[in-house]
């Protein structure tokens, strides 16, 4: 009877509790949204939310059926052509449309996670060798202290103004847009991974170092067997705490450049102001809150396949 009380108690801590707050959440907001007016009509609740994500799904459905059939056109034109010149040389141009708020999704998805990694592979072997070296520490951390607090607006000027002067390409691979945003998002989220890494790095039980000199293992085992298991926390919360920054940085920047994903599209709507644009950027908040947090929870759950003492 009690393992069974017990049982319930975590269930509705797992469900209940969560349930009634998102409930009182939506009521609120929906009481509160009833009384605010403003320029471009009333304040959107959560049904007019609901009834926009249902509306923008069907705008994608609408383009990528346009797709569809320019690529289509374009098949039987040169079907056509070859028909009458086998020699003639086929091109498929690619469809120009305008990108859909699910196309938008996935382009700061990209861009977020490319710019977190390229972070990632500079903060963490930097950390480590500063926690490993207080010389190298003393040496950087004032530079980090300075860099650290450097808003993405102030950074992305300057960034933009890089790229545009080496990154000079004919045909480029990926667009400067692109590019910007995710170096970005890499100059503001590699700060928190660097510290938290020199920090776990640094805090290593001295038992432990003990043993990896009596053991007199190498630098490279060293690092292997027994600084990364023993910092492996601090790592992982330095990494959550970058992407985090990584993900509020990009929505900036996207606003602010107008680099194409979902700070483009809260912009746009901003700008365009139709009677549907509060919803619909309503409705991207939501979306950009709930991804940020599936992000979060993706890092935990990485954290907890790698972890060495599970």
């Amino acid at each position: 009877m009690a393992r069974v009380m017990v049982k319930m108690a975590e269930l509705s801590k797992v469900i209940l509790l969560p349930f009634i707050g998102i409930a009182i959440f939506l009521s609120v907001w929906t009481v509160t949204a009833n009384s605010i007016e403003t320029s471009l009509g009333q304040f959107p609740g959560p049904v007019a939310v609901v009834t926009q994500f249902e509306n923008l799904y069907q705008e994608h459905v609408n383009e990528r059926e346009k797709a569809q059939a320019f690529f289509e056109r374009q098949e039987t034109r040169n079907a056509a052509r070859l028909a009458k010149d086998p020699s003639y040389e086929a091109k498929i141009r690619g469809y120009t449309g305008k990108e859909t708020f699910w196309d938008q999704i996935v382009t700061s998805l990209v861009t977020v996670m490319s710019g977190f990694i390229l972070a990632a592979v500079i903060a963490i072997p930097l950390g480590i060798w500063m926690g490993l070296s207080r010389s190298l520490q003393a040496a950087i951390n004032p530079i980090i202290q300075i860099f650290k607090p450097v808003s993405p607006l102030a950074w992305l000027p300057l960034v933009t103004m890089v790229v545009s002067a080496v990154y000079v390409s004919p045909d480029p691979i990926v667009s400067k847009s692109f590019i910007n945003s995710m170096l970005t998002v890499t100059l503001c989220s590699v700060w928190p991974m660097i510290i938290n890494t020199a920090i776990g790095v640094s805090s290593i039980d001295s038992d432990l170092i003990n043993v990896s000199k009596v053991l007199r293992l190498s630098a490279i085992t060293h690092v292997q067997k027994i600084v990364l298991p023993a910092s492996i926390p601090m790592i992982f919360t330095g990494m959550r705490l970058s992407l985090g920054v990584a993900w509020m940085v990009l929505i900036a920047a996207e606003m602010l450049a107008q680099n194409p994903g979902l700070g483009k599209f809260v912009w746009d709507e901003f700008q365009n102001g139709s009677s549907d644009s509060l919803a619909r950027i309503m409705a991207a908040v939501v979306v950009i809150g709930f991804i940020g947090f599936l992000l979060d929870r993706g890092i935990l759950a990485l954290q907890r396949w790698v972890s060495w003492d599970q």
